[in-house]
């Protein structure tokens, strides 16, 4: 193993470390709602948003069968913890002011209730997931970022209009089935995560990478990456830990350029 890899795995082990320090449940839920209120202002900085589409949700610690979700009609741009919204799964506001966006509770709610595992989903109109939606395909490993992605996500090809269905995010959840990530044709990007950092983060990275491969087959044939070598990449660039350690540098700088999100 070489220098470089060396320190990868030394920061990683690190990281590994502060994800398994003790937290009381009122710590847990004050981390993920900062968390959530910083994510989506990064949606809206990276230009994610779409008028009132998109959603992120973070699962609260202590009542599973609630999330924490951005209330409707409120820029990203502007969101701060305090607007934040707690939703239960019969799609009652328990707690805060504001619309609930119809799509956002019909999908994330089977998200969430479908796998306990997933802490937190993310969903948006963003330009470059739109128009690779349209492709009716999944992400090709051609870069290493892409590699996180290789056999770890699925394209849901039955779009029937805006979901406000139970039915759909139901089949939504069920297309996942363990994977961290969905193409949702001629509809854009969803992505999910054991912390609400590497959901946030895989849709960032997913974002980028549908742009990389739009751009690439733009230019000429791109050549992918061989199987085994994708494989081996998504084990260190695309397990939960690096989806959670790759989001903290972005928290830092949005928290320090807007820390009025935090109020």
């Amino acid at each position: 193993m070489n220098d470089v890899a060396n320190e990868i795995v030394m920061n990683m082990d690190k990281a590994e470390d502060i994800l398994a320090q003790p937290e009381d449940v009122a710590a847990i839920r004050v981390d993920r709602k900062n968390k959530l209120a910083a994510a989506l202002r990064l949606f809206g900085k990276f230009g994610f948003d779409e008028g009132v589409a998109g959603h992120i949700t973070v699962r609260d610690p202590e009542h599973s069968d609630h999330f924490w979700v951005n209330p409707m009609g409120k820029s990203f741009k502007q969101m701060k913890v305090s607007d934040l919204l707690l939703v239960n799964h019969k799609g009652e506001v328990v707690e805060g002011e504001g619309l609930l966006n119809g799509a956002a509770f019909t999908i994330h709610s089977q998200i969430h209730m479908s796998d306990p595992s997933i802490t937190a989903a993310a969903h948006s109109h963003s330009v470059y997931g739109k128009a690779f939606s349209s492709l009716g395909k999944t992400l090709a490993p051609l870069t290493q970022d892409a590699c996180a992605f290789y056999e770890d996500h699925v394209l849901f090809d039955d779009f029937s209009g805006v979901v406000l269905d139970n039915s759909e995010g139901e089949r939504i959840a069920a297309a996942l089935d363990g994977r961290k990530a969905a193409i949702l044709q001629n509809h854009g990007l969803l992505t999910v995560g054991e912390t609400i950092d590497a959901a946030a983060w895989w849709y960032i990275t997913l974002e980028r990478s549908c742009q990389a491969q739009l751009l690439a087959e733009a230019a000429g044939t791109p050549k992918p990456i061989e199987h085994d070598v994708a494989l081996g990449t998504r084990d260190t660039v695309g397990s939960a830990l690096a989806g959670w350690f790759s989001f903290q540098p972005l928290y830092d700088v949005i928290i320090e350029e807007q820390p009025e999100l935090l109020d």
